[in-house]
């Protein structure tokens, strides 16, 4: 695969990365001063025992961050002629987030139920598919590209609402969220724009403008949560740039690419909830049995804690880049890679959390 610089291309002068980077630091000023609000008339977080902070925290941080996006991706529909996409898709896809933002906002404000949580997120992903937003194949090494035909609408629902969830799952401790997020942002941009995938690139950097005006308020010590307003919408555009990386643009992406980037945290889940569904424990019901939260409970500072995931996207980030440029024999090894770091922290916190005697995991 020939990269294609962005530069390049028209629509994308020489001095098109300063603007975007003012771009980027214009949305990031906007989201702060949005979460800056919040942190005034935000909704109280109360601490309880699944919960690591234990002091009243106002949560709907991630108002900023929907805010900023929404603000750019607005600018986006009506100047970015190159980076938009055809408009039922673009105007669907929009709407979903949108309404993924709202029902998680009010699920900030009312504590719905995990089913009606759920059933909000699947309308949201069915409107984005609906509109288009579907994945139409699958690249495998060493197999090429396999079609999905029928299959790929609901594996596309499927892929959403579990990256929607995982990073509502994993938004338990300072910082950890919103630094995975804007990380694996800034990579899916720099890895989009340099293949002609200037829609992703485009709307990863809005969504990284939003995530970085927040993370400021949340790391290293959280004046603010984003709350499942901005933990949910993150997850939810980061599946859907998932799948619009591997069409609807000039060069095609592996739908590896979002995987790799967060495969910190769709391993953590993954590992959780495998655990859990042996345990024979209900998955549904909140708990503190993550392994980020696990090492907190064992006496790790949060901040390492969040350091150690933003950790896993930058390596991640490194496999993704690695992974795209390999020999056909190596991609195999290369998809892989991920396991092993996370493999030797779980043993890590599984010892320490034995060390500890913090009793049953959740």
């Amino acid at each position: 695969m020939s990269p294609v610089p962005f530069i390049a291309h028209p629509g994308f002068a020489t001095l098109a990365l300063p603007r975007h980077v003012a771009l980027l630091a214009g949305l990031a000023l906007f989201s702060g001063i949005v979460v800056r609000t919040m942190i005034s008339v935000g909704v109280p977080d109360r601490p309880d025992a699944r919960k690591a902070h234990t002091r009243v925290t106002p949560k709907s941080g991630g108002v900023g961050i929907v805010a900023a996006f929404l603000l750019g991706i607005s600018l986006l529909y009506r100047f970015g002629e190159v980076s938009r996409l055809a408009a039922p898709l673009f105007v669907g896809v929009i709407a979903a987030a949108v309404l993924i933002a709202a029902v998680s906002l009010l699920d900030d404000l009312f504590d719905f139920p995990f089913l009606v949580k759920l059933g909000a997120q699947f309308l949201a992903a069915l409107v984005a598919v609906g509109a288009g937003l579907s994945a139409r194949k699958f690249d495998l090494p060493l197999l090429g590209a396999v079609p999905l035909g029928m299959a790929g609408p609901v594996l596309s629902l499927i892929w959403i609402l579990f990256v929607t969830n995982a990073m509502n799952f994993i938004d338990g401790l300072d910082g950890l969220a919103a630094g995975t997020t804007l990380i694996a942002c800034l990579f899916l941009a720099g890895i989009a724009g340099l293949h002609g995938g200037f829609f992703v690139y485009t709307t990863a950097l809005l969504l990284a403008g939003g995530v970085a005006g927040f993370l400021p308020f949340n790391y290293p010590r959280a004046r603010i949560f984003m709350g499942d307003v901005g933990s949910q919408f993150c997850g939810f555009m980061l599946a859907v740039l998932g799948i619009a990386a591997t069409h609807y643009q000039r060069v095609s992406l592996s739908f590896l690419v979002v995987p790799l980037l967060l495969s910190g945290v769709l391993l953590d889940v993954t590992f959780t909830l495998v655990r859990r569904t042996v345990a024979g424990q209900n998955i549904a019901r909140a708990h503190r049995g993550h392994l980020y939260q696990v090492a907190h409970r064992a006496g790790m500072d949060a901040r390492w804690v969040a350091i150690i995931y933003w950790g896993f996207a930058i390596f991640g980030g490194v496999v993704v880049i690695g992974f795209l440029h390999a020999p056909t024999d190596w991609k195999p090894v290369v998809i892989f890679a991920p396991l092993l770091p996370f493999a030797m922290w779980a043993a890590y916190v599984v010892r320490r959390a034995g060390r500890a005697e913090i009793g049953p995991w959740g």
